[in-house]
């Protein structure tokens, strides 16, 4: 005779998420980042239910939006630990069709979504160290990846991020890197890059630079990995530091539309997006 309790009845629930099927979820909670920025909340249809997304990969969000099917791509920031929900930050752009329609969404209003999405899976330990550059809310799918490999014990993996931004003030989750670079001191390191740097800043001014990469980030090698997330013209300057820097060339291996432009190196794989998501491998 069992007894079922709510730990083993999580225990059994099956992803939600269909890479065939558009289901839709409503929007339980909005908790704003920054002026152009949130984090959007959606309801799973059971409290225990989880998501079903590998780490490295991604979801398609769809609406209708001035009589036409728009669909763009996200990582959400939550994970199968997080039961009953999932997580969106997303910065809402003027121009943008899915940002503008999910940063007016009220309480209770849905989108939809299909997924999982993208041909790379995170596993523990997949090399000795992960080397990364964000920009903006390039920050989305690195921090899924930090976030997986620091909360499992048997994972090893080292992780440096350089984390560029124009303003203090446009530094997304800053608070919760620092407390994880000093809960793992030995595992991840975090190095923030300003635009406009306050007085008194102590990390990078300016843009990303080679002699930055060079000294926060791991060398070349067959048991390291680079992942590098922003938008366009970041990345353009970073594949051109990162292969003087000797780093192997990447070739695309799939594509999404997404709104923002997101570059992630994994040396050998890389993820590009530039209003379409393409997906490298180095």
């Amino acid at each position: 005779m069992y007894l079922l309790t709510p730990r083993s009845i999580s225990s059994e629930r099956k992803p939600v998420l269909d890479p065939q099927v558009w289901q839709e979820f409503s929007l339980k909670e909005k908790i704003v980042i920054s002026p152009n920025t949130a984090l959007y909340r959606f309801a799973l249809p059971h409290p225990e239910d989880i998501l079903g997304l590998p780490i490295g990969q991604h979801i398609s969000v769809s609406a209708e939006i001035n009589g036409k099917d728009i669909m763009r791509s996200y990582t959400p920031t939550s994970s199968d630990d997080d039961l009953g929900h999932f997580d969106l930050l997303i910065k809402s752009y003027e121009k943008g069709n899915i940002s503008r329609y999910v940063s007016l969404l009220q309480i209770g209003q849905k989108i939809r979504v299909k997924g999982p999405k993208g041909q790379f899976k995170y596993h523990p330990s997949l090399t000795r160290e992960i080397g990364m550059i964000a920009g903006g809310t390039g920050i989305t799918p690195v921090l899924q990846i930090i976030r997986a490999a620091l909360k499992n014990p048997l994972d090893l993996t080292k992780l440096s991020l350089i984390y560029a931004n124009v303003n203090f003030e446009d530094i997304l989750l800053k608070k919760e890197l620092d407390e994880l670079a000093a809960k793992h001191p030995r595992r991840f390191k975090v190095y923030y890059v300003l635009n406009n740097a306050p007085e008194g800043w102590r990390g990078g001014v300016g843009f990303v630079s080679k002699d930055q990469i060079a000294e926060h980030l791991p060398p070349t090698d067959h048991n390291i990995k680079i992942l590098m997330c922003g938008p366009p013209p970041m990345m353009n300057a970073m594949k051109k530091h990162l292969d003087e820097l000797k780093y192997p060339a990447p070739r695309t291996v799939s594509k999404l539309v997404d709104q923002v432009s997101v570059v992630c190196h994994f040396s050998r794989r890389t993820l590009l997006i530039f209003d379409v998501l393409q997906v490298f491998l180095f």
